[in-house]
């Protein structure tokens, strides 16, 4: 396996990115504006798993501030993980997972980026086969425009949060 495969891939359709079989493979998709501070932390989370030694069938994306450029992948991939910031009221840095049904179960919007991906859902809904979407959510108090660092407790949930990204997976490649 070379390292290009396991580095953030960008949001374009990019030949190389779909030149193997998806349908065995889960992406996980971080979300987010990496210049908000603890909104981009879906972003921070992908450039970790990047330095990481993945399982075959785990794909990484830094999936930005969406839109329906990530549509394709919706397509190729029968599972997605997601990971994005929340304001949920719950203490910063709380990790949760949902397994969203509707648009509506994804965060409410935090920054412009959720308008285009609450659409994006909608869309993906609408599609004949629709990949099983799971979403871990990490709670921030607020967002800092033009800066991209983390505040130290949203910073300290990204290793607990991509260790119960490697549990699910392990659960659903036995599920499935």
């Amino acid at each position: 396996m070379n390292n290009f495969e396991r580095t953030p891939v960008a949001t374009s359709s990019d030949a190389f990115f779909f030149e193997k079989d998806k349908s065995k493979c889960t992406l996980i998709l971080g979300v987010g504006n990496y210049l908000m501070g603890d909104e981009g932390v879906g972003v921070h989370l992908i450039q970790e798993m990047a330095k990481l030694n993945l399982p075959e069938n785990l794909d990484i994306l830094d999936g930005g501030t969406g839109g329906f450029l990530l549509l394709n992948y919706f397509e190729a991939y029968k599972t997605i993980i997601f990971v994005d910031a929340t304001m949920d009221g719950k203490p910063e840095g709380t990790v949760s997972l949902i397994r969203p049904k509707f648009a509506s179960d994804f965060p409410s919007a935090l920054s412009v980026h959720d308008v285009g991906l609450k659409d994006l859902i909608e869309s993906v809904y609408l599609l004949e086969t629709k990949p099983d979407l799971r979403l871990f959510t990490i709670s921030i108090n607020e967002i800092k425009p033009m800066t991209i660092e983390l505040s130290s407790k949203v910073q300290k949930a990204i290793p607990g949060t991509i260790e119960q990204i490697f549990i699910l997976n392990g659960q659903l490649q036995t599920d499935h």
